[in-house]
């Protein structure tokens, strides 16, 4: 099961939430309590103000805020184009991990993946300079 799809299923609210393209989703340094799926749509990340990468339909975004000790984004989300999102508050998202072990994988997987974007991207630019 992808982990959208387990958003979808465990999330709180009785139906994801619309986010128009600009709309701030959370901003870098503010207190998260929400972690976030892609239903539709695309979403780019912000590190001090700059895009690090744009996250598409099926990413998970915002756990950082709910395993980290300090409960602070790292990043801002802002909807690229005309979003759906899912969303899963701290108990649920817990509980989903704990009663779901193919959400925690394919969250790792997900993870995974961004990050060696991430560091490929990084080496790229990098070696440019």
């Amino acid at each position: 099961m992808s982990p959208v799809r387990t958003v979808e299923i465990f999330q709180k609210t009785p139906s994801p939430q619309t986010f128009l393209a600009g709309q701030v989703i959370f901003n870098e340094g503010e207190p998260g309590n929400l972690v976030y799926g892609i239903i539709e749509g695309e979403v780019d990340i912000f590190v001090k103000g700059k895009v690090v990468e744009t996250i598409k339909r099926g990413d998970v975004f915002g756990q950082g805020a709910l395993v980290q000790s300090e409960d602070t984004r790292a990043s801002t989300a802002i909807a690229k184009t005309d979003c759906v999102i899912g969303w899963l508050d701290r108990e649920h998202f817990l509980f989903a991990i704990e009663h779901t072990p193919m959400f925690a994988v394919e969250l790792l997987k997900s993870f995974s993946t961004r990050t060696r974007s991430l560091k490929q991207n990084l080496a790229f630019h990098m070696s440019e300079e």
